[in-house]
């Protein structure tokens, strides 16, 4: 029987006005340089769908799988929750245009960008929901060229017995230390896969120690050299790979993030609730754990609460 997340401890509070109206339950676990647990809170020895926090290992898993991106911009394509900007589609049509295909190929749904600039320019148009536009279209779109190349049939590359599937499923398993608890449909219809807090930490650590120039190293590399197509202008992954030397950060749905500094650690963490707006503040205080600081941390330790257009409280970590 799968083992259940067990859920987490309070890890922020909403306080409004000086008033305690709330709180965002959740674990979180932060490694050392040598991968070794040195703080923790609630479960973070279940299993949990990582979500988006996955792709850089489905990225290990495309190119293991033969296929060839010469431009590290496409690495971190593959790899990215993309916010929909136009240089974003471009990136994704040029993709799809090298293997002889147009979007009706992508198997995630029609949708509106996730980002808000985006998204709303795209309304003010009078656009509508696209398959490029969806977030994870990157993502889909090197699923399609490691296909190709690997000599794979494009129908069905979502589904979990595909030959693909299998082989990202391999790198997410390598990676983590751990088989996976369970599969799901991730909201791009792809599969998603149960680990640990604790795997996915350790995951992302052993990207950015990975030997220069092996598979692992080099999506880590092309994610921190290129964070504006990993999430976008104003994503909170993208913002801390900028303001954070050497980071490697990936967001998820439902609350999830992961990070890792070479020599220094890792974190992963999930809020309960899937509430963003708990997320940062805690990701900051597990940093701090690791000695970790910056202007971009500063600015994500609390996140404003508004009452009649001006801040009155704020979300901040209780752990």
């Amino acid at each position: 029987m799968t083992k259940t997340y067990e859920g987490g401890a309070p890890l922020a509070e909403v306080v409004r006005s000086g008033f305690v109206e709330g709180a965002h339950r959740g674990s979180v676990v932060v490694l050392d340089a040598a991968g070794v647990a040195v703080a923790s809170a609630g479960d973070v020895s279940s299993p949990i769908f990582p979500r988006s926090a996955s792709k850089p290992m489905q990225a290990i898993g495309m190119l293991r799988a033969g296929l060839t991106l010469t431009d590290p911009a496409d690495v971190a394509l593959v790899s990215a929750s993309h916010a929909g900007e136009e240089f974003h589609l471009a990136r994704v049509g040029a993709l799809l245009e090298r293997a002889g295909l147009d979007a009706s190929a992508l198997h995630c749904p029609p949708d509106l960008p996730v980002g808000a600039a985006a998204r709303e320019a795209l309304l003010r148009a009078g656009g509508g929901p696209s398959r490029v536009q969806m977030n994870c279209s990157g993502k889909h779109s090197g699923m399609l060229l490691t296909c190709e190349a690997a000599g794979w049939p494009l129908d069905g590359y979502w589904r979990p017995e595909h030959p693909l599937q299998q082989r990202l499923r391999a790198a997410i398993e390598e990676f983590t230390g751990e088989q996976a608890a369970a599969v799901g449909v991730d909201g791009c219809g792809a599969p998603v896969l149960a680990v640990s807090l604790t795997g996915l930490a350790g995951a992302y650590l052993r990207l950015v120690d990975a030997e220069p120039g092996s598979v692992p190293r080099t999506v880590a590399d092309a994610m921190r050299a290129h964070p504006e197509i990993v999430g976008g202008t104003q994503a909170d992954d993208t913002r801390l790979m900028r303001g954070v030397p050497g980071l490697l950060a990936k967001v998820g749905a439902e609350g999830v993030i992961a990070v890792a500094l070479p020599g220094v650690g890792a974190v992963a963490l999930k809020i309960d609730d899937g509430a963003d707006r708990a997320r940062m503040p805690v990701l900051v205080s597990a940093l701090r754990r690791l000695g970790v600081e910056a202007p971009v941390l500063t600015e994500y330790a609390e996140v404003p609460l508004f009452g009649g257009g001006v801040p009155v409280g704020a979300v901040r970590p209780l752990w």
